[in-house]
């Protein structure tokens, strides 16, 4: 099967009319970057029309236009569900872009309306005090992926999948984002996916040879190379390359069509035909300049096809030289072409867009809370160890909380809206009663004496925290619940990771229309007061001072005391909606203190005298 899509499946009018939207989406993104006001450049451009300080990256934003576009081509010819995830981190321009011309933006933002009005607050607001961020966020429509900090989007998009078996989610991973640990090892999550009850996720590197001011390692290493290293990831590649838009265009339609076929194919094959061994999905490879349609040089310096063109290409609008090329670049896309006297864009583009929910910009699973159901949990007491007076029983918490999970993870298997992950440390942890109920995901080589292992398992373990991390994110994002354990001394590895999650929930319940989503909970264990067998390294309780400099909206911590009061804190936890707890608890036998009702009423006090504890009987 050939790598390369070359085939001409657009008609003319399609091809024009694609373009024209791209021409759009290139010509807003840019307007927001450089524009305060002026923005269908009804007048001559004058410098107080330009911000006075130029903020945003363009590099990306094009190729980002391109693939939306196309992506849109593929909802509406073929009805399909897709959400779309961008990876590099500030191509807000674009998304944004798109979110307006398909009429969403407008919808949630009343204000932005459109019409030349809503046009100059577009713009105006873009990277400005008092407006939006330049990369994705909560106020993005469509977005659960926000930018900024790379490496995050592809185990994103495989968490929104999970349990999705209708969703696909086609996930831009920028060449520069690719280098990062966490994305080089999310390529492996196509071993984790179930062909029959998932969705799928169509990855799409976005090779546009540069980051900020270098070259990018997959950009440079030779075509075979390139292909071997995906398909060693057990991945199909379609290779998309060129700068000429027409021919580029032609061949992206035919690399979709090709995509998507085979993902219809793989997923019948599951789905009707039974076939359970691992397929190799289909990914996309975009190699289009850096900052495609951007003039080519500046000042006698390459621009275009360059790291020049990352952010923003040329920045000194004091001089009328470079207003001048502003200008020129802007009308390049011929704005009045685009969009009518009123600051509309015209009809026969505006066609171009899915309807309702098909738009990848209101599709409900980019707002998981309106679609998240509450989990099935029963009642702790039943699992109560038994406690006729303090210290006399001894109990390993976490493995009485493993049985409790099992119950947990039974009741909701028939919803498949909860999953357990752990960085290979379920069973370490003492939550393996978990097994008894579920296996553990796995679809790549199995042997007959491996344990628990299954395409369709909720319990998720690979060794990374960073990707463990990731599913779960998108997991919940996309409306399900999840669990996830971890070694107290290496949660530290996803710090950077919690601190977005937990500036995503601050920011989603300032948006009015985002719907409230289930809690990020962790367990972690082996914590710094049992390391006997570890030692030093494994001592590092950091990551409650991490957490607590948080806003106590967001976060909770919890050190439950033993098995009784941990049963109540993960009841409460999984109960809970918009933040981040964690639970520090010992997986060790232990001293026993409270029975059920005074462990239930310690919880619900969050803090208390124990008085057969107290020298003074709490007085």
């Amino acid at each position: 099967m050939s790598e390369t899509a070359s085939a001409t499946p657009l008609s003319a009018q399609e091809l024009a009319l694609m373009n024209k939207w791209w021409h759009a989406a290139n010509y807003l993104s840019i307007a927001q970057i450089y524009l305060l006001a002026n923005p269908l450049l009804r007048e001559p451009l004058k410098l107080e029309d330009t911000k006075p300080r130029l903020l945003g990256h363009w590099g990306t934003t094009p190729g980002l236009n391109f693939l939306y576009v196309h992506l849109n081509r593929i909802i509406r010819e073929q009805d399909r569900s897709i959400l779309f995830v961008a990876g590099p981190g500030h191509g807000a321009p674009g998304v944004i872009a798109n979110t307006y011309l398909e009429g969403t933006y407008s919808e949630y933002f009343p204000e932005v309306s459109q019409d030349a009005d809503g046009l100059a607050r577009l713009v105006k607001q873009f990277s400005f005090p008092g407006g939006i961020p330049s990369h994705a966020a909560p106020t993005t429509p469509g977005s659960i992926n926000e930018g900024g900090e790379l490496g995050y989007s592809l185990s994103h998009a495989y968490g929104a999948v999970f349990d999705n078996p209708d969703l696909i989610a086609a996930c831009v991973v920028g060449d520069g984002e690719a280098e990062t640990g966490p994305l080089a090892t999310s390529w492996h999550s196509n071993k984790f996916l179930d062909p029959k009850t998932d969705g799928a996720v169509l990855p799409i590197l976005h090779l546009n040879g540069y980051k900020i001011a270098n070259p990018t390692v997959l950009a440079r290493i030779s075509p075979e190379e390139l292909l071997s290293l995906f398909r060693g990831y057990g991945y199909d590649p379609i290779v998309v390359e060129g700068d000429v838009p027409d021919v580029v265009h032609q061949a992206m339609a035919s690399a979709m069509n090709t995509a998507f076929a085979r993902i219809d194919a793989i997923q019948k094959a599951a789905r009707t035909e039974g076939k359970t061994e691992r397929p190799a999905w289909p990914m996309i490879i975009m190699r289009t300049p850096k900052g495609w349609t951007c003039p080519k040089t500046v000042d006698g310096l390459r621009v275009e096809g360059y790291w020049r063109a990352h952010q923003v290409p040329f920045t000194d609008m004091a001089n009328p030289a470079h207003l001048k090329l502003l200008d020129e670049w802007l009308h390049s896309y011929k704005p009045e072409e685009l969009f009518d006297e009123n600051g509309t864009l015209v009809p026969e583009v505006a066609a171009l867009a899915p309807k309702g929910n098909r738009r990848m910009s209101a599709n409900p699973h980019a707002n998981g809370g309106l679609l998240r159901r509450d989990l099935r949990l029963p009642d702790v007491t039943p699992y109560a160890v038994t406690v006729e007076s303090p210290g006399h029983a001894l109990g390993e918490g976490t493995r009485v909380l493993g049985t409790w999970l099992r119950d947990v993870m039974k009741e909701n298997l028939p919803s498949r809206n909860f999953r357990v992950l752990a960085p290979d440390e379920n069973n370490s942890n003492r939550l393996n009663a978990v097994l008894d109920v579920t296996n553990r995901a796995w679809n790549a080589e199995t042997f007959d004496y491996d344990d628990h292992l299954s395409v369709d398992g909720h319990v998720m373990e690979i060794l990374s925290e960073h990707t463990c991390q990731g599913w779960l994110e998108g997991y919940l994002l996309t409306g399900r619940h999840g669990f996830m354990s971890c070694y107290e001394a290496f949660i530290h590895i996803v710090d950077s990771m919690v601190n977005k999650h937990a500036k995503w929930i601050k920011q989603a319940d300032e948006v009015a229309w985002r719907a409230p989503i289930a809690s990020l909970n962790y367990l972690l264990t082996s914590h710094v007061w049992r390391q006997d067998h570890n030692g030093f390294s494994h001592q590092d309780p950091g990551f409650i001072d991490h957490v607590l400099n948080k806003k106590a909206k967001t976060v909770r911590v919890y050190l439950p005391p033993d098995a009784n009061t941990l049963l109540c804190t993960a009841k409460t936890c999984l109960e809970s909606r918009d933040r981040v707890n964690v639970i520090v608890a010992g997986k060790q036998p232990e001293p026993q203190w409270l029975d059920m009702n005074s462990a239930i009423e310690h919880c619900a006090q969050g803090i208390g005298i124990w008085e057969w504890a107290s020298n003074d009987k709490g007085g």
